[in-house]
């Protein structure tokens, strides 16, 4: 298992300066990052992790709504080799038939994205735990529909925001969960008070132990109301120190 950066993270110092600001990601300590919106940036953004000796396993785009193709070969060229749907509306998380549609969709992308050697993934935010379809959250109802090359990326923030424990649900999820969002704070939908790794309320370490099947944990803020770089620092160095505890 290893650590990323959802680069959404720093979408405001992106736009401003995309290359420092891989610069300055790699500077802190991190050897791979977590792309969002990859086709408009994939020519500038390949070129900054290639200076920075970064990678990309995994990256976000709206594979529901845009263009596979586009999404799958901008991916490729990347070296991004999951691509996860980050979001998928409240509205959508209601009823059986929904999230069969849903299901159905993300299968279908996983077919497409096979041919260009890309698995597909889902991450999902707090109401896909707050609503429950016969008898189960909505998130695990999903899980049960989708095809086995399909995974998760469990944003364990959102899981507990939702009501809630990130541990049962990730112990429940089981082997469908390769990623995880790793973010931390007062448990609350209020973004600019979530805090690095460790000062919030989340059991991250405990939460980094219950995904069985982990292949890299993403750190990622929505929001931060201090200086986002210190944030993204104090995250990865209370990892690094809790694997090194751990070793």
């Amino acid at each position: 298992m290893s650590y990323s950066l959802q680069l959404y993270t720093l979408r405001d110092a992106l736009q401003a300066d995309l290359s420092g600001t891989i610069g300055k990601v790699a500077g802190i300590g991190f050897t791979q990052v977590e792309p969002y919106n990859f086709v408009a940036t994939a020519e500038e953004l390949g070129a900054a992790l290639k200076e920075n000796g970064l990678t990309a396993p995994s990256g976000h785009a709206p594979l529901l709504s845009q263009d596979q193709d586009e999404i799958f070969a901008a991916a490729r060229g990347l070296g991004i080799t999951t691509v996860i749907d980050p979001f998928i509306p409240a509205e959508r998380w209601q009823s059986a038939e929904d999230i069969q549609a849903t299901a159905a969709g993300l299968n279908a992308a996983a077919k497409r994205g096979a041919g260009y050697g890309i698995r597909v993934g889902y991450h999902n935010h707090q109401w896909e735990l707050e609503s429950s379809v016969e008898g189960r959250t909505a998130l695990e109802y999903f899980a049960d529909l989708l095809d086995p090359e399909v995974v998760l990326e469990v944003d364990t923030y959102w899981v507990a925001v939702g009501g809630q424990d990130p541990v049962a649900v990730l112990n429940r999820l089981g082997d469908r969960v390769k990623f995880i969002h790793i973010k931390d704070g007062p448990l609350t939908t209020d973004t600019k008070a979530q805090l690095p790794a460790g000062k919030g309320k989340v059991p991250v370490l405990d939460v980094i132990a219950a995904a069985s099947s982990l292949e890299v944990g993403v750190v990622e803020f929505d929001d931060y109301a201090g200086d986002i770089f210190e944030g993204i620092a104090q995250s990865l160095a209370y990892l690094n120190a809790a694997e090194g505890t751990k070793a």
